[in-house]
């Protein structure tokens, strides 16, 4: 079996934990107004099988120690849905951890996949339906809250990731909102970050003549993320 890979990313560091082999994979069904990577939305040749990524990610197990591994990431990995557990499967016979990360929109059933990988990196696009649209330009969140029943009924561990962005969701309002339903809603959350909107995919726009949504937006005060991180961390601490 072959899938679509963009990229390949050895040594990655924010990716999961420890040292990781990144595999981008391509195909998405969102159009995030946010996005860096939409070189990555559309599936493309299939390039790869999965034993070539496999043998690539076994080159760089020496330097994974205890907490590296590979993260599959794209586009959204969960569209190669076939591909991705072959991978993940054929990987987790040598003992490598695995991470995902996902909005959690795919085709449906996710079990097989949950079954063979330690962690989802789980990204958020936003809180309730309205905002969802608005920012990811697809009516999906009922497909997201599918994706996170399936993930709240398996023992894996879940990372969530949120982008703030300037006056869209960099209020008090939005992060005391977002402490209740990551409570409320997803199991297992070990860890949460903010990653703070910037600009460096504007040239990937440019390049395949597409205008990008927030092309006007400016980057978010990296002071004002830290600052409403600590808001929620006091919240969801509490």
């Amino acid at each position: 079996m072959k899938g679509s890979v963009d990229l390949i990313e050895t040594f990655g560091l924010v990716d999961g934990p420890g040292i990781r082999t990144v595999v981008f994979l391509n195909g998405c069904m969102l159009r995030c107004k946010f996005c860096h990577n939409p070189e990555t939305w559309h599936k493309g040749e299939l390039n790869y099988s999965s034993d070539d990524i496999v043998n690539k990610v076994l080159r760089s197990k020496p330097y994974f120690k205890n907490n590296g591994g590979v993260t599959f990431s794209g586009g959204e990995p969960l569209l190669q849905y076939d591909f991705l557990v072959e991978c993940c499967k054929k990987l987790k016979n040598e003992n490598i951890h695995i991470a995902i990360d996902t909005a959690g929109i795919g085709y449906g059933d996710y079990s097989e996949l949950l079954n063979n990988i330690d962690m989802v990196l789980l990204d958020i696009k936003h809180i309730n339906k309205n905002g969802y649209i608005d920012i990811t330009q697809m009516d999906k969140i009922d497909d997201f809250f599918k994706f996170v029943d399936q993930l709240n009924n398996c023992n894996v561990e879940v990372w969530i990731r949120q982008v703030i962005i300037p006056d869209v969701n960099d209020n008090e309002e939005y992060i005391h909102n977002l402490s209740s339903f990551i409570k409320e809603n997803i199991h297992n959350v070990t860890r949460v970050d903010f990653l703070p909107y910037h600009k460096m995919g504007e040239e990937k726009y440019k390049k395949l003549g597409i205008v990008s949504p927030y092309k006007d937006k400016l980057a978010i005060d990296t002071k004002k993320c830290e600052e409403l991180y600590e808001i929620f961390k006091k919240d969801y601490e509490n």
